[in-house]
């Protein structure tokens, strides 16, 4: 997609959202250049919001005013080498991610800035880097201990050890179902294991097994600052009963527009790293990309 098919698709979609979506904001700003992250250089914002309070009493739209950046260098960057990159379902997502920065900033709700930050966490964790392990607590919570991360899934179960080891599978509920996996041999202080079979809407379930400790094993831990032992794995999940009431694929799923996981240039198809490690600003929506 040209730079001039880019700006004038991105239009098209901002004047297709309602008027009462985009109070307070003075519009969408479409720049030629890619916005790198300053810290990982195959990482690029693809849009910003720009939110500037005025003193008052009353925080609403006529006192708070936003401005939409998109970065249409960093779509080229995302979507060099692949020739399936769908361009509008990724602005239109991108349009709307932004308008949600600006109407969360209104209700002064930080839920989206806890969605960026477990992306980036997630990134730094597939790139093999220090990472912080419980960054996907800071997605969407689904139900108790079911959170979404744009289009990952992770059902956190905690277990002592001593039931871990009795068990023979692992049970949860999803999508309607109560389904099981085989229990992997080692639990681990946090154990990410990849389902297969299952559907989220676009990306990974992931069963994030904690171990549970005594309260004094824990002030050691802290006292010590040892790292806690990370694990993972991969296990195909079967459906063994009903779970009604359980969410689903479509619950807390990116806008209308989502055409999938967040795929970069180059990469194979979405699937489980390998490597764990020990391990007031803008609003933006970041993803990978292939380097120049």
């Amino acid at each position: 997609m040209t730079f001039e098919e880019f700006e004038a698709e991105a239009h098209r979609m901002w004047d297709e959202i309602p008027a009462e979506y985009k109070e307070g904001i003075d519009g969408i700003v479409v720049k030629r250049a890619a916005e790198a992250h300053p810290d990982h250089d195959d990482y690029y914002t693809m849009g910003m919001c720009f939110t500037e309070p005025y003193p008052s009493d009353y925080g609403g739209p006529e006192t708070t005013r936003s401005i939409l950046a998109l970065y249409y260098g960093s779509f080229r960057k995302i979507a060099k080498g692949d020739p399936d990159f769908p361009w509008r379902e990724e602005l239109w997502e991108t349009i709307t991610h932004e308008l949600r920065h600006h109407l969360e900033f209104l209700a002064d709700d930080d839920a989206l800035d806890g969605v960026d930050y477990a992306l980036e966490e997630s990134y730094k964790r597939e790139k093999g880097l220090d990472f912080d392990p419980w960054y996907y607590q800071r997605g969407i919570p689904l139900s108790a201990r079911v959170f979404r991360v744009e289009y990952d899934v992770y059902v956190e179960e905690r277990w002592r050890e001593e039931a871990f080891q009795k068990a023979e599978v692992i049970e949860f509920d999803w999508d309607g179902g109560r389904w099981t996996i085989p229990r992997p041999e080692a639990l681990g202080d946090l154990h990410y294991i990849f389902v297969e079979a299952v559907e989220t809407g676009g990306g990974w379930l992931q069963i994030v097994l904690v171990r549970e400790v005594p309260f004094f094993e824990q002030l050691r831990h802290l006292w010590k600052k040892s790292s806690p032992e990370l694990l993972e794995s991969e296990a195909i999940a079967t459906r063994v009963g009903e779970a009604p009431g359980s969410p689903g694929a479509d619950d807390g799923r990116p806008g209308s527009g989502g055409g999938g996981p967040p795929r970069r240039a180059g990469d194979a198809p979405p699937g489980p790293p390998r490597d764990v490690p020990d391990a007031g600003g803008p609003g933006e929506r970041r993803k990978g990309g292939g380097k120049s």
